[in-house]
């Protein structure tokens, strides 16, 4: 399924909260998408974001309050789904079967099985595409790292530490009776606020193997999940990382990515490139402008998205051109369904070595072996029992 008439693609928007009235504010600003139709059971949200787009200068879109209705008065080429997580895969199989193309936002659900009906939904219908957001991938800093690791600039990489230092009042958690549940939420401080970094660090590392975790509830009340995690991953090229999320950091110390190689490091802080630093380099540490130039324009899968970057500006707005262009290409987007599912299964061992006390394999999780294990948060089941 392919539209390369150029005319904007129709697009209904699926949850209407902030992620929800993001998406509109792009899809506000981009030529190539028109949003025709507003989802969600609340009407005063839908509204909201209704206002947000005349005031934009855009006609007001239809507003439903079931996906399902949408869909069946038809007309939409692209459903972006910014619902509550664990309504994600649900919504994005119903898109699929209705012909549309799917966004989906991070994280692709919160558990394995709908993701793996999703997977399986995609499969057969290899005409329309799905996409995962990930929109840090876009960001120049990333970028820039990605093109030294291609290049091979910083040798043999051989370990990371991500970490997700950020804060979360009680109020947070208590602004909505589907935060901070396992049901909906489907995690804490890792799913939620650390699944992007997590994203980045398997784009530069590779495959995950293997995880050791452990995690814990310890600033927060009336939360089932993490608002700490800490993991050990291991990667099929040998490096090893370390991550740690939390929403406990008061008052809030950001995001912090490094890459270590054999020749060379690189930190990434607030979307910044902050350090990068490589045997190769005259003078030593580089500006991302440098690293950009020094990886000699060889930049092969990345071409599609780089002219997105200087055309919208925002790393969501350049995902969002990638799925145009993918829609009006007939190509896959530059995030896929498959790099959400290895996000997703690597945060589902973390929790799982967490509630069972032992180390998981990733691709244990993705074939279905923890399917039914319910995930606790605090010490392993196998200590507390003989505590």
């Amino acid at each position: 399924m392919t539209n390369s008439t150029g005319a904007p693609l129709r697009l209904a928007i699926v949850g209407c909260g902030v992620i929800g009235r993001l998406h509109a504010e792009v899809a506000a600003a981009s030529p190539d998408l028109a949003v025709v139709a507003l989802v969600d059971p609340r009407t005063d949200r839908a509204a909201v974001v209704s206002e947000q787009l005349v005031t934009a200068g855009r006609p007001a879109p239809e507003v439903y309050a079931a996906l399902g209705e949408a869909l069946a008065v038809g007309g939409i080429d692209v459903v972006s789904v910014c619902t509550p997580s664990g309504e994600h895969a649900g919504l994005a199989v119903q898109a699929l079967e209705a012909g549309t193309h799917v966004v989906v936002e991070k994280p692709l659900d919160v558990a394995i099985e709908p993701a793996r009906r999703l997977r399986d939904a995609a499969a057969a219908r290899p005409d329309q595409v799905v996409a995962v957001i990930s929109q840090h991938r876009h960001d120049e800093s990333a970028l820039g790292v990605r093109r030294a690791l291609d290049a091979g600039r910083l040798g043999r990489v051989t370990s990371a530490v991500a970490n997700v230092d950020w804060y979360r009042t009680q109020e947070y958690y208590d602004s909505g009776a589907w935060r901070g549940t396992w049901a909906l939420d489907g995690g804490g401080a890792l799913m939620n606020q650390g699944v992007h970094t997590l994203d980045l660090l398997l784009w530069y590392l590779g495959e995950p193997v293997e995880v050791v975790a452990y995690t814990a509830r310890l600033g927060h009340e009336r939360i089932e999940v993490e608002d700490v995690a800490v993991a050990i991953v291991r990667f099929a090229s040998g490096a090893l990382a370390t991550v740690h999320a939390t929403t406990t950091a008061y008052p809030d110390l950001g995001v912090r990515l490094q890459v270590h190689g054999t020749d060379g490091s690189a930190v990434i802080e607030a979307d910044e490139l902050t350090y990068f630093h490589a045997r190769d380099a005259e003078g030593g540490e580089w500006s991302a402008n440098q690293v950009e130039a020094a990886s000699g324009g060889a930049r092969g899968a990345l071409d599609p998205q780089e002219s997105h970057v200087a055309q919208y500006g925002s790393s969501h707005g350049a995902q969002w051109a990638d799925v145009v262009g993918a829609v009006r290409e007939g190509r896959s987007p530059w995030v896929t369904l498959d790099d959400g599912l290895r996000a997703l299964a690597t945060v589902r061992a973390v929790y799982l070595s967490a509630t069972l006390g032992e180390p998981v394999r990733v691709a244990d999780v993705v074939e279905g072996r923890y399917d039914g294990v319910k995930t606790r948060t605090g010490e392993p089941e196998r200590v507390a029992a003989g505590a």
